[in-house]
């Protein structure tokens, strides 16, 4: 028996069409191909201008358009964490970019950064990185430069440069002195070296930081309140506490603007009479285990908030602090945290607590 045959229609195509088709999708592909090639061969200077044109942009973007570009900034810079900040406050000193660093797998800065002078804030914050680079100079839109817990020996000299540093963040490193360019930098206005261990003495020419509200020197081995800082005559907040102080220089009233003075965990004997000079002191914490002389008017007055703790103070020993120890900084670091919390719980207050005056706070500390 023969099989019929069944008939079958076959689609018949003009082959150049098919061809033209082929040939631009070849065509596209290199085109993506020779894109790709050239993203990747960018250079450092390239990613910056780059990021400047996003920057320049970020003016005219809504909020939520702003969240998806810091989102690609995020990912665009791997080693070099940059991220962009807007407020909506339309002043453009508020928009800058940042530099942040983090962890102690990092051993160095990343070379690309030196090339970055645009940038107005570094915070690098536990690494091993030892040392700030000299580059640093080039920076002089630098607004903040936070660098705690990183080990640092010393600040260079070139930080004299930044003229325009507001904020300096030495906390926790292994600094034994400071040096005196940082007077240079006038526009200073908060400083803070907690925890270096070794720092018992400020470069008298710190007396330039006349902008200076904010000064932390705790945790060190102060034995008395340098001279420079007497002279800087718009400080607000003083914390000189865990240091080596047993007695207050008689001008201390010369600190005009004084609102806040942090002295516990010393071995302070007697609050001079001239701290009453001090019409804007608002609150005093001292330790009062050794404490036998305060003025009255700092005790009576509805106006100055005064804590006396009792923290036990023990004695350090004279050989250097092992700042190896890291519970210890841990421990400080909490109880600083404490102390914060407690003393900002009292600001909050219209009226002075009752057991700030009539009751001294024991306080374990």
């Amino acid at each position: 028996m023969k099989a019929q045959r069944t008939g079958v229609d076959i689609p018949v195509y003009d082959l150049s069409l098919i061809r033209d088709l082929w040939e631009g999708r070849v065509k596209k592909q290199k085109q993506r191909q020779k894109k790709e090639e050239e993203r990747v061969s960018q250079s450092a200077l390239a990613r910056v201008d780059q990021q400047w044109q996003y920057r320049i942009a970020c003016r005219k973007l809504k909020s939520a358009e702003v969240a998806a570009l810091q989102c690609y900034l995020d990912r665009s810079c791997d080693q070099l964490h940059t991220l962009h900040t807007l407020h909506n406050n339309t002043d453009t000193e508020n928009n800058k970019f940042i530099f942040q660093l983090n962890g102690d797998r990092w051993m160095k800065l990343p070379e690309d950064l030196q090339f970055m002078t645009y940038l107005r804030e570094w915070h690098i914050h536990a690494t091993k990185i030892r040392e700030i680079p000299a580059y640093i100079e080039a920076f002089v839109d630098l607004r903040v430069l936070d660098v705690p817990k990183n080990g640092l020996t010393k600040i260079p000299e070139e930080i004299g440069k930044l003229i325009s540093l507001r904020e300096l963040n030495v906390n926790y490193n292994k600094l034994r002195s400071i040096p005196a360019e940082l007077g240079e930098c006038e526009n200073l206005e908060r400083l803070e070296m907690t925890g270096n261990g070794s720092l018992s003495e400020l470069p008298f020419e710190l007396r330039s930081l006349q902008k200076l509200k904010h000064l932390d020197v705790s945790e060190n081995r102060f034995a008395s309140i340098p001279i420079c800082v007497l002279r800087m005559e718009n400080l607000q907040c003083l914390d000189i506490s865990n240091n080596r102080l047993t007695d207050l220089p008689e001008d201390i009233d010369r600190l005009e603007a004084l609102e806040t003075l942090f002295l516990h965990r010393n071995r302070v004997r007697r609050v001079p009479m001239t701290m009453t000079n001090l019409v804007h002191l608002k609150m005093l914490v001292i330790s009062a285990d050794e404490l036998y002389s305060i003025p009255s008017h700092i005790v009576d007055s509805p106006d100055i908030k005064l804590i006396r703790l009792y923290d036990n103070p023990i004695s350090a020993p004279d050989e250097d602090v092992d700042e190896a120890n890291v519970d210890a900084e841990v421990k400080d670091e909490l109880e600083k945290e404490f102390m914060k919390t407690y003393i900002e719980s009292l600001q909050d207050r219209d009226t002075q607590p009752m057991y700030t005056t009539k009751v001294s706070l024991s306080c374990l500390l």
